[in-house]
């Protein structure tokens, strides 16, 4: 078949000189063939608990509103891909979309599992483990002889570090996949509760985690893999609904990245690991600038130097309990024999002192340090209609004149892209409407991604369609790093 770029994405192309990079497009898996991956993997008794994960919509309408909830089970994604044939064709298709790429605007794609996500949540530790090498295998070789324009990323569980390690050799040494994803919210059981769906906490693989992740974060670096992370909160917290999935999915990824990169920050992951650059997928970057403003606003108030501000032990009793005796009421007054106890709460002298400061873990020591992991080190995955994707590049109103790294995600392949031809005006609209200029649009849509995976593998496109594009800074960050 031959497709024609329609009008819209023609202007466009022929006023850029730079190639788009569709840093989150989305494939959709053929699940009779990952069935028969899985069946060989783990035998028929696994793979007919995958027939239960492929006909879960059945299994849930099923259940009575109290069921659901006893079970933990919430409204999700019932009509969630694609609507018109050709798009949901292309996204099942390498070879189709393969053909459609410049007709829809790109020059090269990463395509992120849609199924495949399933087997980053808990549960089932057979079934998980085996999913996630039956679709790994299905990207590797449904995507062989495409990968010049299309890149699938493997799907990693990060239920343990030593489960992660496994998905991760598996993925990049044996099958030769280059691109990875994984949630960075995991859903635990509280000890004792196992049973109960509702009893859980979320592991967020660093600060305060059960778990070591470092051989993990280590084994990235030695494989030269950029970690992106495509986690959802749908079913935790506030956005469990039994009937709503739209009240489920609002913000939801953005949730998800933000107590990911939350997480690695305070855990002080990028600091240990200098050599890695990490992207927080389809939840905007506005989260990311709240993020970022917000812990430098914590840090001025609360860091090593100034925390001592704070101490109880500061306080003149003397001159507070005068204070007291001159304005305050006369019950005050009548107890102030118990002054330490009415000072007591938030405000306890006897807090150890080895514990007050809280950014030891995170490796950093100025406000400089903050702002360099914010501009350099973390990526924000910014859909094609999100406006506020502009916040990233408004120096004069983050703090620092920082400028953060979106990535343009199209989604393409989910119900939010009615229309692939679609994606590459609608992200124009932000040049268009006056939001940024044609220098930061590059940076969005292609200079950024370029510099996610080339900051851990230099060599990253080479034989891609992109490969003259992504040359100079393969050449600036080879040697670079902790590699």
């Amino acid at each position: 078949m031959s497709f024609e770029r329609n009008a819209a994405v023609d202007r466009i192309r022929n006023r850029i000189s730079h190639p788009v990079i569709d840093a989150d497009g989305h494939l959709v898996e053929y699940t009779p063939v990952v069935r028969d991956f899985v069946l060989e993997a783990a035998g028929p008794a696994v793979a007919k608990r995958f027939d239960a994960i492929v006909h879960s919509s059945e299994l849930i309408r099923a259940m009575g509103p109290e069921q659901m909830r006893a079970s933990g089970v919430s409204r999700t994604a019932w009509w969630g891909l694609a609507g018109n044939t050709l798009d949901r064709a292309s996204a099942m298709l390498p070879r189709l979309l393969h053909e459609r790429l410049d007709a829809i605007g790109i020059d090269f794609a990463f395509l992120y599992p849609t199924y495949g996500l399933f087997s980053m949540a808990g549960g089932d530790d057979e079934l998980r483990q085996a999913m996630t090498r039956a679709f790994n295998r299905y990207y590797a070789e449904s995507f062989a002889g495409y990968r010049d324009r299309l890149e699938p990323v493997a799907v990693i569980p990060t239920i343990t570090p030593d489960e992660a390690i496994g998905a991760l050799d598996h993925a990049v040494v044996e099958l030769g996949l280059k691109a990875v994803t994984l949630s960075g919210v995991v859903s635990r059981p509280y000890t004792g509760a196992e049973e109960i769906r509702g009893a859980r906490y979320i592991d967020t693989l660093s600060h305060d985690s059960d778990y070591n992740y470092d051989p993990f974060w280590q084994r990235c670096v030695e494989l030269g893999v950029s970690p992106t992370f495509h986690g959802s909160t749908q079913g935790m917290g506030t956005r469990t609904s039994r009937t709503n999935y739209v009240y489920n999915h609002i913000g939801n990824f953005a949730a998800a990245g933000e107590a990911a990169c939350r997480s690695l920050f305070m855990g002080g992951v990028p600091t240990r690991f200098p050599g890695l650059h990490f992207a927080f997928l389809e939840g905007g970057v506005a989260w990311g600038a709240n993020l970022y403003s917000d812990i430098l606003a914590h840090y001025e108030k609360r860091h090593r130097g100034v925390i001592e501000q704070y101490d109880p032990a500061r306080l003149d009793r003397g001159e507070l309990a005068e204070l007291f005796r001159k304005y305050g009421s006369k019950e005050m007054i009548g107890r102030l024999d118990q002054l330490d106890e009415g000072l007591l709460l938030l405000t306890d002298p006897a807090e150890p002192r080895d514990s007050i400061d809280e950014f030891a873990e995170a490796g950093v020591s100025s406000e400089a340090d903050i702002r360099e992991l914010f501009s350099e080190r973390f990526y924000f995955g910014c859909e094609a209609d999100d406006p506020l994707t502009a916040v990233a590049f408004d120096t004069a109103m983050l703090p620092g004149g920082a400028r953060l790294r979106p990535v343009f995600a199209s989604d393409i392949g989910h119900w939010d892209v009615p229309d692939m031809e679609g994606v590459l005006p609608e992200a124009w609209e932000l040049v268009e409407d006056g939001h940024i200029d044609e220098e930061s649009f590059e940076a969005f849509v292609c200079g950024n991604a370029l510099s996610l995976w080339t900051s851990t593998n230099p060599k990253f496109f080479e034989g891609t369609s992109v490969a003259a594009a992504a040359s100079p800074l393969s050449e600036s960050d080879a040697g670079k790093g902790d590699r």
